[in-house]
């Protein structure tokens, strides 16, 4: 427990819940709609509307042994590749083996993919895959339509949201079981202002934080505020140093931020070629499967020719696809390529890596349980060991369904019945009525928490550039040590009440505190693996660093890190039977 929070004012509100579920992507609403099928009270916080999750933005597909000839094991050996000798194993193979049946369910549950001639699902291959085992709605809209069916589903069983509201900190009882979240609700209605949702059961499904970057594919919600919480509250993360950059996302220009268009894996899957501006397949000789090679391959192959040839970008090459297949196959990519310009039936298509994915997370078990009791993460905001140095593509889909299935089946199991908590005087929570889990425990004496200064809405673009610069693609302890020295300037420099509590500055604050625990962690591996990338020490050291690097939130605000023995994760922290008498923000 690190005692630290944002500033923010006291809830002028709250609600009762037996679990809240902040984020509403394909890992947030799979876990709610398991959770309140089981009779269990459930809130679904989101930052956005409902349908505004990440989830929606995946062109790419859901990866899946669904396919006559594949097997789970194929799968497995697949992603142990891309990993990079970093996965852990038995999350993998839970991964591959849930993931059929997890995908029927989601089709039972409203979700249509594209079909074959056959009426069967129609499958794809993309980089990484060795068969076709991709599946995909409206061509290039695949988490648009898992998107919509789960948004009807939630909405169709009457779950309880609260929309526009970005979650500030984990409530926790008097011995450090979770009990709640504060959040702030943007705009006017039945809950606006600070408020908290008080449950037993949290499950964070925040997405990604690929906003700490100033190009990237993430939507401008990805601000990392899930692993921001999480460190704050005491929990373990893992591998943040391992960001996996998209090798082609469109190029608008050097001075191009925020979020960038992707031109998703399936067109590489498809036939496109990555060439430079002589037309050369450059990839061809660097790896087997040439473009279609695990992505922090392709990136690093693109980044290399761009240093080479002193270029700001590449080109992907679909010209052979012809109007009708670009029309049929990837609709959205060919309007968002007309949108700027280019018309990739006849032109090629200028690309570059962005930030695309986090690979690291809070660190989970097998059934998503974080090192917090009571405090759950899936979906991009976690690191289950699935995805190891390099995330395989469109396993990411596959495993926000998977454990969110997982977190539910443990919440149900782990909980005792609603929960009647009312508001005291003072700071604190009281719970009244019946138990929750087990006998009744002394709450001891309140935590003391501290407010972590608040930064200017402007240092957002700041913590971008340096994170580009010091900890993007290419890092060396030169460039992550000059990054290191000028995020600590920033939070040096934030001075208390300095700044107005408000979503600029939360956000603003969240990304300082990841980027900081990124640059500590990419700093100390030192190797190049996966999608680190270490120009000082361009080789993979299994014998030094076949590990993870955790990583906590002290007291005082530094980062503390430690290695796992192996690629497997310790167990996290057994859950107490506790029966909450005292909360404290």
């Amino acid at each position: 427990m690190t005692g630290i929070r944002l500033t923010a004012p006291a809830p002028g509100w709250s609600i009762d819940a037996d679990v809240a579920v902040v984020g509403s992507g394909v890992a947030g609403l799979t876990a709610a709609l398991r959770c309140a099928a089981a009779g269990l009270r459930t809130v679904v916080v989101t930052k956005a509307n409902l349908d505004d999750g990440s989830t929606r933005w995946a062109q790419g597909g859901i990866a899946a042994a669904l396919g006559e000839g594949d097997t789970p094991e194929q799968h497995l050996d697949d992603t142990l590749v891309a990993g990079a000798g970093l996965c852990d194993e038995d999350a993998v193979r839970l991964l591959v083996t849930e993931g059929p049946a997890a995908v029927r369910r989601l089709i039972d549950a409203g979700a249509h993919f594209d079909e074959d001639d056959a009426g069967g699902i129609a499958l794809a291959r993309e980089g990484g895959h060795h068969r076709r085992r991709i599946a995909h709605a409206g061509g290039d809209a695949t988490g648009a339509e898992i998107s919509r069916a789960l948004v009807a589903a939630v909405r169709d069983a009457g779950i309880e949201t609260i929309e526009h509201a970005l979650v500030l900190d984990l409530l926790k009882d008097g011995v450090g079981r979770t009990s709640g979240v504060t959040l702030h609700v943007m705009g006017e209605g039945a809950h606006d202002g600070v408020g908290a949702v008080r449950a037993p059961s949290v499950v964070l499904a925040t997405g990604g934080m690929g906003q700490v970057f100033s190009a990237t594919t993430n939507p401008t919600v990805s601000t990392g505020d899930g692993v921001a919480l999480a460190l704050r509250a005491g929990a373990e993360v893992s591998d943040l140093e391992f960001v996996q950059f998209h090798p082609t996302v469109m190029y608008l220009g050097r001075d191009a931020e925020g979020q960038q268009p992707l031109v998703s894996e399936a067109v590489r899957g498809e036939g496109a070629y990555v060439v430079d501006a002589s037309g050369e397949r450059f990839m061809v000789g660097q790896h087997e499967l040439a473009e279609l090679a695990p992505r922090d391959i392709v990136a690093k192959g693109i980044t290399r020719r761009m240093q080479e040839q002193g270029a700001e970008h590449m080109y992907l090459d679909a010209r052979h696809f012809g109007a009708e297949m670009w029309a049929a196959r990837f609709p959205t990519i060919l309007a968002a390529c007309r949108a700027h310009g280019i018309d990739p039936v006849t032109d090629l298509i200028p690309v570059a890596p962005a930030a695309h994915y986090a690979s690291g997370g809070v660190r989970t078990d097998l059934a998503g349980r974080t090192t917090v009791p009571g405090l759950y993460a899936c979906g991009e905001v976690a690191c289950t060991g699935v995805h190891g140095a390099n995330r395989l593509a469109s396993n990411s889909l596959l495993e926000g369904l998977v454990f969110a299935e997982r977190i539910a089946a443990d919440v149900v199991t782990s909980s005792g019945g609603p929960t009647a908590v009312t508001p005291a005087d003072g700071d604190g929570w009281h719970v009244g009525g019946g138990t929750t889990r087990g006998a009744a425990a002394s709450a001891g004496p309140a935590p003391t928490t501290q407010g972590d200064h608040l930064v200017a809405p402007e240092t957002r673009a700041q913590i971008q550039r340096i994170m580009t610069r010091g900890a993007g693609v290419l890092r060396s302890a030169e460039s992550l040590a000059a990054a290191a020295q000028e995020l600590d300037r920033i939070r040096d420099e934030a001075k208390p009440d300095a700044e107005l509590p408000g979503v600029e500055t939360w956000e603003a604050t969240n990304l300082l505190l990841v980027a900081r625990v990124l640059t500590r962690t990419a700093a100390l591996r030192e190797e190049t693996r996966g999608c680190h990338w270490r120009e000082d020490h361009p080789d993979r050291d299994d014998t030094a660093w076949r590990h993870h690097l955790l990583a906590t939130l002290t007291p005082d605000g530094s980062v503390a890190t430690r290695p796992t023995a192996t690629t497997a994760f310790p167990p996290s922290r057994p859950t107490p039977a506790v029966t909450p008498t005292q909360e404290q923000a």
